[in-house]
Order: C-alpha cells, then structure tokens, then sequence
C-alpha cells in the first residue's frame, strides 16, 4: 500500500486508475477540476484515453460509447454539469451498461455558488435521470473512504450493469488528508464481459447497446431492474453506526457534515448527553434498518445535519422514523459552510432544551 499527501479531487482521480478507469470524458466545472486535470496526464501514463468534451452532453455520450466495449469508463462533473449528463445517464441505466459518475457537489439551485455544498442529495437518489432508474450513490466522509470506495466503484457497476455514483461536496474535494491507494488493478481478458461490443462471438443482447425496445421487453427489463434494487438493499448499504447503544437522540448525517457532527456528538457525550449518530455511506440503498429498528422507547429524537436548505435527506429519515419520534433538522445553504460551534449549538439546544 502507498501513502500519499493529496488533495481529495486528486485523490478521486489516482483511485479511479488504479480501480481500472482507462477512459474519462468531462467538461470544467468548479469545484471537480483538480479531476479531469489530473486524469490528462495520468490516463495517458497507463495506456487510457482522456478527452475534454465540447460539452457535458457530448462527454456523458463519450462515456456511453466507452463503457460499451466494456472499457472502465468515468467522468465527473458538479450539480449543473450533472443535470446536463442526466439524459446519457438514463441511457447508461436502459443499456445496462457499467460507468462511475463523480459529483463534487456545489450550490444550488440553478447555477447557484461554486463554493461547497450538499445540494444534490435529491437530485442523486431520486432523479439521476428520467424513465424512474436508480444508481447506487456512495458518500465518502474522508478522503480515504472516498479512494476506497471510487477503487471499487466498477466492481458493483459490472456486477450489477449500472450507472454508479461518487457523491461528494466541494469541501472534501479541496481538502488535503494522507490516503493509502491500493495496488493497480490489472485487468486481462477474462475481464471483457460476453456483453461487449469488443466481443465479436457469442454476445446475445446486441439490441441492448441500443435500447429502443418494444414495450413487452422494456417491461421485463423494468422488472428485472426493480428485483435488483432490492437485492441492493440487502446486500449493499453500507453506513456507520455510532454511539447508538443508550442514544436517546440520534443524527443522521453524511459526507463533510458527519464529519463535523460526530465532533459535536463526541463534545455531547463528554457533557453526559445520550447521543449518537448513524451516517449513511450508501445514500441509495439509503441504510433503512438503522432508523427503523432504533428503540423508540428510548429514542426521543433525530437529528438530521446537512449542508442543505431545506434538509434533502429528511424524507427518507421520516419515512424510516414513521412518526415514533420527532425529527429535526439543522443545516447552510448556499455555499456557506457548516461550522463545529453552530452544529454542536443546534444540537444541543435540541438535546438539552428539549425543542
């Protein structure tokens, strides 16, 4: 394992070559730049192709091509770009082709603030494009969660034949942290699935590469889909549990606002407050069993920390909680960053005051 000093967009970036990513079309957005820019030079050093598209529609299309010839295909963008690739996207998904998608999140709504936001949670886990897909959508909280989970990222994309989704603010692609990288993968032809256009024998579902099909087989395909969505829940999602034990009231916070939450948990804790903390990794497969099976005899709160306004995540919180407690939430808007002193003050007016 090699350790390095780098910055998280870089970071992203040198854990996509080593997962195999030989492919990468995007287009410049702040605050993922550091991405495609790293990704000129490195790809090439490897024998991949990097190649800034006239647009974000023409690069998600570039990916398309790419990923069906079963080449380990990215690209990477921030809320407005996303919105633009949101088409190819659902292209992607109707194929059943494999490609990662890096968010580094911003702003928002509209062009909204270059600087970091978690605005695009909504955006991610419910509408990642049109016709009612879903993607899974990792939320790294460190940077090395996030070379972990990007060096893994194709592996539930072949095994599942899906888009997959990096989800990540703007704050954790700007920080610095030492990450360990894992070995390059080395992929050889056993690697090359029957479904590519490279394999000339023996592939069945040409039709697929191109998916206009009539509506009894995109019904089956819908269905098929919709079993494999809740195989995800069972075998995929992934999230932390903290301090849940004697918790009478709990957050629910992910990416750089569990970060700054559990600190505020840990400050409760020492002021002899029963409080803990569940972050979802996986915001889609969202970690229902977490919520859902907390002992509501003892919890008499949750508390949901986003870097959003209104919470996003909430929702799926309340659907989970289904009225056993009440649930709060607290959050910035708009590129202004949450702070240790207003998360731990917001917690605790809640968990000592009561409201």
């Amino acid at each position: 394992m090699e350790k390095k000093f780098m910055k998280g967009c870089e970071a992203i970036a040198e854990a996509a070559v080593r997962g195999g990513c030989r492919f990468f079309a995007g287009y410049p957005i702040t605050p993922q730049n550091e991405i495609p820019e790293y990704l000129s030079w490195r790809l090439p050093q490897v024998g991949g192709a990097f190649v800034q598209g006239e647009s974000e529609v023409a690069s998600i299309n570039m990916v398309y091509g790419a990923a069906a010839t079963g080449k380990r295909a990215l690209t990477s963008s921030s809320g407005p770009g996303i919105s633009l690739k949101a088409e190819g996207i659902s292209y992607l998904a109707s194929a059943q082709l494999p490609a990662v998608i890096v968010n580094i999140s911003r702003g928002g709504p509209g062009l909204g603030s270059i600087q970091p936001a978690q605005s695009d949670y909504l955006q991610a886990t419910k509408a990642l494009g049109h016709g009612g897909f879903r993607a899974m959508v990792f939320a790294p909280a460190t940077l090395q969660e996030a070379v972990d989970l990007t060096y893994n990222a194709w592996e539930y994309a072949e095994r599942y034949r899906n888009p997959v989704m990096i989800l990540m603010d703007g704050c954790l692609g700007a920080i610095m942290e030492e990450v360990e990288f894992p070995e390059m993968k080395e992929l050889t032809a056993d690697n090359v699935k029957e479904w590519c256009l490279d394999r000339i024998d023996g592939r069945e579902d040409d039709h697929m590469i191109t998916p206009i099909l009539p509506e009894p087989l995109l019904e089956k395909l819908n269905i098929g889909k919709g079993m494999q969505y809740k195989m995800w829940e069972k075998l995929d999602t992934k999230v932390e549990e903290f301090m849940l034990e004697d918790a009478e009231y709990v957050v629910v916070a992910y990416g750089i606002a569990a970060r700054v939450a559990k600190e505020a948990v840990l400050r409760l804790r020492e002021e002899g407050c029963k409080i803990g903390m569940v972050r979802p990794i996986t915001l889609y497969p969202f970690p229902k069993a977490s919520l859902n099976n907390l002992d509501y005899t003892k919890v008499k709160g949750v508390i949901d920390i986003e870097m959003t306004i209104p919470a996003q995540m909430r929702e799926d919180i309340e659907l989970q909680v289904k009225d056993r407690c009440p649930v709060y939430e607290y959050g910035r808007s708009g590129g202004m960053l949450l702070d240790d002193d207003g998360v731990y003050e917001a917690i605790a007016k809640i968990v000592k005051g009561g409201e």
